[in-house]
């Protein structure tokens, strides 16, 4: 098993905990999972060698959980649990605006047992006098449902890009390949992803076909043609392969990226010159001839537009920006110089500073910022003040040696109930930048939460929101907040909102950046990287941001470093 896939069973396992009232075992099966979720080597092999217990996080208990995992693919624990809570509970707890204790007390009181169940209470207004709930409660669920069902069947763009990127390095090798893409939603570096489509254009589809469906990935085939074949993977991903002539490629891949309703948008604008756009190419209708090009910037030159970045084509107002040319030129994917949320082994990270500082070097970064967590409820391992000078010296030491890249020593500081950070002012104000996030009470109401995090963003030490709606992908809504309150407060009080890269997290979202720039806020892109391997999720971060139009001059690093300390200090 991977370690993703055993740290699913342990995040399982922490959930129905928290489902039954379990007092503390949920935080350390989300912690122990949280680690081995980071693992830079994977579970199996530290197991062959008996090393469970060096795992941070992982005693005596959850190592014999482990091993039963390892073993058997499952864990009895947790089957007998799932048949205790039933699952109508545990689909309860998982949509936005519930929770464990929420979930529990909707089955008790009203035998809500499903989502359907819950999606007709709400509307019927049964739910409002229930403790705990009220009416705007009943909205939320509503719009919590509705998320839920729109994210069925999705998987998360960290997860499929790195599996579509090694489907199309195998198939571009075959020489009957002219050119290949990935298209689709993957293309548009959209949070999550249906299925996988690739592109190829080539006068040979028959070997390629028959590459495509004998991958070693191949769980079963759908279906295989000459022009197109489906699969499936192992992982239950569908994969779509289309073959086509060189010719028809530019149109091919335009097509088949999309979104819909962009391409609408772009057939409307070729009917005005009557011209018919598809798949195929673009015909002039008068002559029936189609009109040669061979890429896409070549079609949006003839519709008069300037070339449109995948990121962008969703029809939200790209096309009418274009046209005016006040499209923006958004952050090139080379365009950070320095990653500025890294953990390390002083909290609960994998890897040291000095791996993590020559990792950034070897990916062209100019700096790097560690920035551990403070010690709270939620981070046992996290930094006290003694701790906090002991790195220091540490982050000196490495910084006067030569050959480096320069650390730069942070912190990500949790933000408690009442709008205060875990760490005192007098320490806080040393550290070269801080990030204060919130990994606690995160369904609080809409204006309790919103207080919280404006008091943070008001805290003179405060340099950069972390992961400011404290969503999870798949797992966990957004917490309920006013976010203009907060946009317009971070933007008067020179307070960066994080794009978190983490593949979970990609928080901000693309549609809150857009809503942010407005006010003119200032960006900070950082990976939350928690082992060295993790430092490439940066391109997540940045295709959020390109998602949101956010620019490189609106992303604090994208500075050089004396520009970056600028910032800090303005």
């Amino acid at each position: 098993m991977s370690n993703r896939e055993v740290a699913a069973i342990l995040y399982e396992v922490a959930d129905l905990l928290e489902i039954k009232d379990v007092k503390f075992k949920p935080v350390a099966y989300r912690r122990a999972a949280h680690e081995i979720e980071t693992l830079s080597e994977e579970i199996g092999r530290i197991a062959e060698r008996d090393g469970l217990e060096e795992i941070p996080g992982v005693g005596t208990h959850i190592a014999t959980k482990l091993r039963e995992i390892l073993d058997t693919g499952k864990l009895a624990y947790l089957d007998r649990m799932k048949q205790e809570v039933g699952p109508g509970v545990r689909e309860l707890a998982g949509i936005g605006g519930i929770g464990p204790k929420k979930a529990m007390l909707l089955h008790r009181e009203l035998g809500i047992d499903s989502m359907e169940n819950l999606e007709a209470a709400a509307r019927a207004g049964k739910i409002r006098g229930l403790t705990g709930f009220g009416e705007k409660s009943e909205q939320n669920l509503l719009l919590g449902i509705a998320a839920r069902k729109g994210t069925a069947g999705r998987s998360l763009l960290g997860e499929i890009l790195p599996v579509a990127e090694t489907i199309r390095t195998r198939l571009a090798v075959l020489p009957q390949v002219r050119q290949i893409r990935l298209a689709g939603s993957l293309r548009r570096m959209k949070e999550t992803i249906g299925d996988i489509d690739i592109i190829v254009a080539s006068a040979e589809p028959e070997p390629v076909m028959a590459a495509f469906v004998t991958l070693p990935e191949v769980s079963r085939v759908l279906g295989r043609g000459l022009t197109k074949s489906s699969i499936v993977l192992a992982s239950g991903v569908q994969v779509d392969l289309r073959v086509v002539d060189e010719g028809q490629f530019w149109t091919a891949l335009l097509y088949f990226t999309g979104s819909k309703d962009h391409n609408i948008a772009l057939r409307r604008r070729a009917l005005g010159r009557g011209w018919s756009l598809s798949e195929y190419g673009v015909k002039d209708e008068a002559t029936g001839r189609n009109i040669p090009g061979s890429a896409e910037e070549d079609l949006y030159r003839m519709l008069g537009l300037p070339y449109i970045e995948p990121e962008l084509r969703e029809n939200t107002g790209e096309i009418e920006a274009a046209e005016k040319g006040t499209l923006p030129r958004i952050v090139p994917y080379d365009a950070v110089k320095g990653d500025l949320h890294v953990h390390s082994q002083w909290s609960d990270g994998r890897d040291s500073i000095r791996d993590l500082a020559e990792t950034a070097r070897a990916r062209g970064y100019e700096y790097i910022a560690i920035c551990d967590h403070s010690r709270s409820a939620e981070i046992d391992r996290g930094l006290t003040v003694e701790k906090v000078v002991q790195q220091r010296a540490e982050i000196e030491q490495l910084n006067r040696e030569s050959g480096g890249i320069p650390v730069l020593h942070g912190v990500e500081c949790n933000i408690n109930e009442d709008g205060t950070l875990d760490l005192p002012s007098a320490v806080l104000r040393d550290f070269d930048l801080v990030i204060a996030s919130i990994h606690s009470r995160l369904r609080m109401h809409g204006d309790e939460m919103t207080r919280r995090l404006l008091a943070a963003i008001h805290n003179e030490n405060v340099d950069i929101l972390g992961h400011p709606t404290g969503r999870i992908l798949l797992r966990r809504e957004p917490a309920d907040l006013d976010l203009p309150a907060i946009f317009e407060t971070a933007a008067a009080q020179h307070v960066a909102l994080e794009i978190n890269a983490y593949p979970s997290r990609l928080d901000l979202s693309d549609t809150n950046c857009r809503k942010a720039k407005e006010f003119g806020v200032n960006f900070s892109l950082g990976s939350d990287a928690h082992a060295t391997g993790d430092l490439a999720q940066m391109q997540l971060g940045i295709a959020t941001a390109r998602r949101g139009w956010v620019t490189a001059e609106e992303i604090i690093n994208t500075r050089s470093l004396e520009g970056l300390r600028a910032w800090l200090g303005g």
